[in-house]
């Protein structure tokens, strides 16, 4: 009886791999999702999105983004 080729550990090895990134993968997901449904806080790194900036510095820039003059008509 011939021994299993290398190639058949490797890619079993491969594949309990990606289940196993599946896995925890889902778990950290569950557990997020079960922090939301409590009412808890996630970080910014967690949840992959970014921080929004406070709401003086939208304004600010709402307010720098138009060029001077822009709501005035064009005279021709």
């Amino acid at each position: 009886m011939a021994g299993r080729n290398p190639q058949t550990h490797a890619k079993r090895q491969r594949e309990l791999a990606v289940k196993e990134r599946r896995e925890r993968k889902l778990a950290k997901r569950a557990e997020a999702a079960a922090r939301r449904a409590a009412g808890g806080d996630t970080a910014a790194g967690e949840t992959g999105g970014e921080e929004s900036p406070p709401a003086d510095a939208r304004d600010e820039t709402a307010a720098t983004s138009a060029p001077e003059g822009a709501d005035e008509p064009r005279s021709r």
